[in-house]
């Protein structure tokens, strides 16, 4: 099979190992046409794989899909899912249902796993120091000690900040009470950032630093208009969750999601009425930061399908021209149905059809 494109040559990163399958992170296949296909991450334009060597590869990609497939999104003609490494792109509906969720669940747990090592290493570099100094007299033990016990959160503070930096917003807005101008919203203030779900869309409020000293509540601070307000909400949670998430709490925020009935209904769970960040509870702030995720990301993946389709097309178009006119075989795989659906049975040629596509 093909380990370069066809197009641009460019080699080919092999995802899933899959007997006779193009060496591609990206591959898409028409199950019922018996068509596929390696996309390249270049050049963005599918190499056809060669007619005689498909069908059992297409028989293994299904049952890859149905085993390990998660749908990222779907229009009513293709399908993206990813499998392990792989991206498919499934020609046709897969009947899978959508669980955006367990993306943003890995990223969380994959934070927690940086996080772990960027303590470790800080620890064992403040040990080293001060047992050094310790030895040599030139630091007590107590100093070498806060040290030790001081220096792993000072370095994850400095990555956070590298980062992040201290500002979670800036703009120019007054305060919806008192008229004060509201600048910037720092992250340290993340706490008091105001959620409220109205008619289906997650309103953030930026405090009013006048009227919370004044103990005002009611109306205070400005409401950001809803996509900027999603953007300054997903930052303030990443950098909160910046050392991620364990295992059983991102076990716990899916269940949560599964329960309201998935990321877009989250938000009115979580913050029906108008409340502060930090009176969410741990599982709900998981759970709503995953749910902002989802929904920025869903965005990129409908442009991203739309893209795909258009591709499709295309390539179906010159497919049917390759396997129709060009391919020297005197029959045609056709998919099984009945009872030995899944495999694969050779068509009888229409008459008057030579093999060599000549009528």
């Amino acid at each position: 099979m093909y380990d370069k494109c066809l197009i641009c040559n460019r080699p080919f990163e092999r995802a899933e190992p899959l007997e006779n399958a193009p060496a591609g992170r990206r591959m898409a296949y028409d199950p019922a046409r018996g068509r596929l296909w390696a996309i390249c991450r270049g050049c963005k334009r599918w190499s056809l794989a060669p007619i005689e060597s498909r069908w059992e590869t297409l028989e293994a990609m299904e049952r890859l899909v149905r085993d390990r497939g998660r749908l990222l999104a779907e229009t009513d003609n293709i399908s993206l899912l990813r499998a392990g490494r792989a991206e498919i792109v499934r020609v046709g509906r897969a009947g899978l249902a959508e669980e955006a969720w367990w993306r943003y669940g890995r990223e969380l747990r994959e934070r927690r796993h940086r996080h772990k090592k960027l303590t470790t290493a800080a620890a064992v570099g403040a040990a080293a120091a001060g047992l050094g100094s310790f030895a040599t007299g030139g630091m007590s033990f107590v100093t070498a000690w806060l040290l030790w016990d001081n220096l792993p959160h000072a370095a994850v503070g400095a990555a956070r900040w590298l980062r992040f930096g201290r500002t979670a917003w800036r703009g120019q807005a007054r305060c919806g009470r008192c008229l004060m101008r509201i600048g910037s919203l720092r992250f340290r203030d993340r706490g008091r950032l105001g959620l409220s779900a109205r008619e289906g869309q997650l309103e953030v409020t930026v405090p009013c630093g006048w009227c919370r000293r004044a103990g005002r509540w009611d109306g205070a601070g400005c409401v950001l208009p809803v996509q900027e307000g999603a953007g300054v909400l997903g930052r303030t949670l990443a950098y909160h969750h910046f050392s991620g998430a364990s295992g059983r709490r991102v076990r716990e925020a899916s269940r949560l999601i599964e329960v309201v009935g998935g990321p877009a209904q989250v938000p009115s769970k979580v913050a029906p009425s108008s409340r502060p960040l930090d009176a969410l509870g741990r599982v709900g702030r998981i759970a709503l930061e995953i749910a902002v995720h989802e929904e920025r990301e869903r965005r990129l993946l409908e442009m991203e399908v739309a893209e795909l389709e258009a591709h499709w097309r295309e390539e179906e178009a010159l497919a049917e021209i390759i396997d129709g006119e060009l391919t020297p075989l005197p029959s045609r795989p056709v998919p099984l149905t009945g009872p030995n659906a899944g495999g694969w049975a050779r068509e009888p040629e229409p008459a008057g059809r030579r093999p060599d596509g000549m009528r």
